[in-house]
């Protein structure tokens, strides 16, 4: 989502101290161009362009792709923050990043899962990604999503519930690490249909 510039917002011709001074008090370090624009109130087109092109030079800003920098460098950056803003909508970890992060599949992805509006695969910073699409009805429903690091990520419940509903012959290494009735919680908070759960049934 764009972020919302203060109410004090830094005037187009402010000092790069002054802007960087605000971009660092906000929290953030990932950036998209449309961003920059709004928060440094910098309407031309050209302007915004021949900025950004002088802080990278400067190595103030670092270009990770066309219209999204960074204030760290790319290899500094939480690689789940990285691959969330790439997408530059609803979006969060979730299926086998997830799975395997908790134990309960033994073989990492190759990728980074994301679960979002769009089905995508990216390579970004060194790292492998792979969005699947997710409709807006279940996207938009929080529930088992958290926030940490600044970057949205699926709890064990709410992946296994992506993950069947992607895939409802998925197999589980360690399915006893599941707390499936937590999972069933999900799937009818979210509203995903039961029959994804046909596999297990039996842990009702």
């Amino acid at each position: 989502m764009p972020l919302k510039p203060p109410k004090n917002r830094p005037r187009s011709r402010d000092s790069s101290g002054e802007r960087f001074s605000h971009l660092a008090a906000m929290g953030e370090v990932v950036f998209h161009t449309g961003d920059l624009a709004n928060l440094w109130n910098i309407r031309n087109t050209s302007t915004l362009h021949v900025t950004l092109s002088r802080y990278v030079l400067q190595g103030l800003l670092f270009r990770l792709q066309n219209g999204l920098y960074s204030i760290k460098s790319p290899i500094d950056l939480p690689p789940y923050l990285v691959g969330l803003k790439v997408l530059h909508g609803p979006a969060y970890i979730s299926c086998e990043t997830v799975l395997f992060d908790a134990g309960v599949i033994s073989q990492p992805s190759r990728s980074i899962a994301i679960v979002s509006g769009v089905s995508r695969r990216f390579t970004l910073a060194g790292h492998d990604y792979i969005s699947r699409q997710l409709a807006d009805a279940f996207l938009f429903n929080d529930t088992g999503v958290n926030i940490k690091d600044g970057a949205r990520i699926a709890d064990l419940p709410r992946a296994v519930a992506d993950i069947l509903y992607f895939n409802p012959k998925k197999y589980f290494d360690v399915p006893t690490a599941i707390p499936w009735d937590a999972v069933w919680d999900i799937i009818r908070a979210i509203g995903y249909p039961t029959s994804i759960m046909k596999a297990y049934d039996h842990t009702k």
